[in-house]
């Protein structure tokens, strides 16, 4: 993929692209069901995305996501995470 793209996505969202890949690779062969490990990536797209998540926001992602691991609605996701 053309390099000025992710440079044109990272001056806009502030988000590093390398690291936004990394998150991609490692969710793969997540396992949507273990609390522990969507704890895990709800803070490392926290820290990626550079918005602090409240911990009641951060428990009720983590219920939304382990309840439905199988189905998730990331709309969903993104509509909690920007709920205020």
């Amino acid at each position: 993929m053309d390099n000025n793209i992710f440079k044109n996505i990272e001056k806009k969202t502030g988000v590093n692209m390398k690291d936004l890949m990394e998150l991609a690779g490692s969710l793969q062969n997540a396992n949507f069901k273990d609390e522990n490990t969507v704890r895990g990536i709800v803070q490392r797209v926290s820290e990626i995305a550079n918005k602090k998540v409240t911990k009641d926001k951060e428990d009720k992602i983590v219920k939304a996501i382990t309840n439905n691991g199988d189905s998730i609605d990331f709309g969903t996701i993104a509509k909690m995470l920007n709920n205020k």
